[in-house]
């Protein structure tokens, strides 16, 4: 019933298989959100911020391993310098990347964060998979496979955040909810009396999409998407709608009355929790 979209009939921007762009973040209530990935321009200042600092500590642990063990054992040297290596390049970024939920140094400073692929914060497993990726995709290279991977993929990942299943979002950048759309006067009697059931997830979200993008949309698409999506939740809404009511009204209509339903639920549940527990 919810099959791809044929191509002509999916808004710009929004994916064909079910109506949701392909960077948005959909949240539980299928509303999109906007997590735009950073620019080109911001990683690579935060990239050389991490990468000056990185290299300084590497120094400043080396400098600290000659001046305790000296010159005199020399295999005991090359192991505390491989040490202070992994230390400063691995232990401490993947720690820092994980205590803070994704910053690095670089980061806290342009306003950047990396997140898993379904925008949620990184674990010490994806922390650590950027920073070995990172000692010979940045430091043993300068960057450049970073750079590279970073222009060709959708999101500006390189090569670490590929193998962990992350990318990095503007960390600044406020997030982007729509406004919902009111309830149509000439059908909120009939919203109100009916039987709304809740839509799967994958059909809120098209039809979500679909009055958010349909201004963008070419009048004849727009008219059969329409239709097609009414159809499809016409089986989780009895009575029917009044006869002639046109399908986007309807379509509105019934997302406002689950809208004021589930507001109305979401109230009595916490006026009922505090009772309870106050």
């Amino acid at each position: 019933m919810y099959g791809p979209l044929p191509p002509a009939m999916a808004p710009a921007g929004v994916s064909g298989t079910v109506g949701v762009g392909r960077d948005d973040l959909v949240s539980g209530e299928a509303v999109a959100l906007d997590l735009p990935p950073a620019g080109i321009g911001l990683r690579m200042v935060s990239g050389l911020i991490d990468l000056v600092l990185g290299f300084a500590a590497w120094y400043a642990l080396q400098w600290l391993s000659l001046k305790v063990v000296g010159d005199t054992d020399f295999a005991l040297l090359v192991a505390s310098f491989t040490l202070s290596m992994v230390t400063a390049l691995v232990v401490v970024p993947s720690v820092m990347e994980t205590m803070s939920r994704g910053k690095t140094v670089g980061h806290w400073a342009v306003g950047l964060r990396t997140v898993r692929d379904d925008a949620g914060p990184i674990g010490f497993r994806h922390a650590l998979t950027r920073a070995l990726l990172g000692v010979i995709e940045i430091y043993g290279c300068a960057g450049i496979p970073a750079l590279l991977a970073a222009v060709c993929t959708r999101k500006g990942k390189r090569f670490g955040d590929l193998l962990a299943g992350t990318y990095v979002i503007r960390d600044r950048h406020r997030l982007s909810v729509p406004e919902p759309i009111p309830m149509p006067p000439e059908l909120a009697t009939w919203a109100q009396t009916a039987d709304v059931a809740p839509l799967p997830d994958q059909l809120a979200v098209m039809v979500r999409q679909f009055l958010a993008r349909r201004a963008d949309m070419k009048p004849q698409a727009r008219m059969l998407l329409g239709q097609r999506l009414l159809r499809d939740a016409a089986p989780y809404v009895a009575p029917a709608p009044p006869a002639g009511a046109p399908d986007e009204m309807v379509l509105i209509a019934i997302m406002a009355e689950r809208r004021r339903r589930d507001t109305e639920r979401i109230g009595r549940d916490e006026r009922l929790r505090r009772r309870l527990l106050g």
